[in-house]
């Protein structure tokens, strides 16, 4: 329950126009101390239970041990990681593409859902709580990778979970 209120706090303060990346780059000090934020590190253990839920526990865990074994004692990148994620997945997901989607744009996305019969459309738009005029940017070019899970009438939530990745504006 802690952690559910730590991730809307920070989902609030990412739903600002003034909010930022989880990753970007940085030319001072100052800078780096700006993005060591509640935010950046909320949305990160965010991201990478998002992660974990998509590639499934075990998969997520090897890409985890293979990242550790790769970059013991040494410094590294967040693209170090998202690698290591893709030799698991061994083609079949590139989650470097996927993920920096994630943290290299703030906010996050609002997916709305409209079923017609057997149809089921999606779109996705950044989400805003609050336009505030002193810093607004038009929202047109962002665009996520979204993993999407869902159950049918015919599954239950732990015996067969149906993925689809929303890498368009619309599907």
């Amino acid at each position: 329950e802690d952690f559910l209120n730590l991730i809307f706090k920070a989902m609030m303060k990412d739903s600002l126009n003034s909010s930022h990346p989880v990753s970007s780059a940085v030319q001072s000090s100052e800078q780096i101390e700006e993005m060591f934020d509640a935010l950046s590190y909320i949305k990160g253990a965010s991201l990478l239970l998002m992660l974990k839920h998509y590639l499934t526990k075990d998969v997520f865990q090897a890409g985890i041990e293979i990242y550790l074994h790769n970059h013991n004692y040494r410094t590294a990148h967040s693209d170090d990681l998202w690698d290591s994620m893709n030799e698991i997945t061994n083609g079949t997901l590139d989650v470097k593409k996927m993920m920096k989607t994630w943290i290299v744009q703030k906010g996050f996305p609002l997916v709305n859902v409209v079923r017609k019969g057997k149809n089921i459309s999606v779109q996705q738009e950044k989400f805003l709580f609050r336009v505030e005029p002193e810093n607004w940017t038009s929202d047109a070019s962002y665009l996520w990778h979204i993993p999407l899970t869902y159950i049918t009438n015919r599954c239950s939530f732990t015996r067969c979970t149906n993925a689809y990745l929303l890498d368009q504006k619309s599907g």
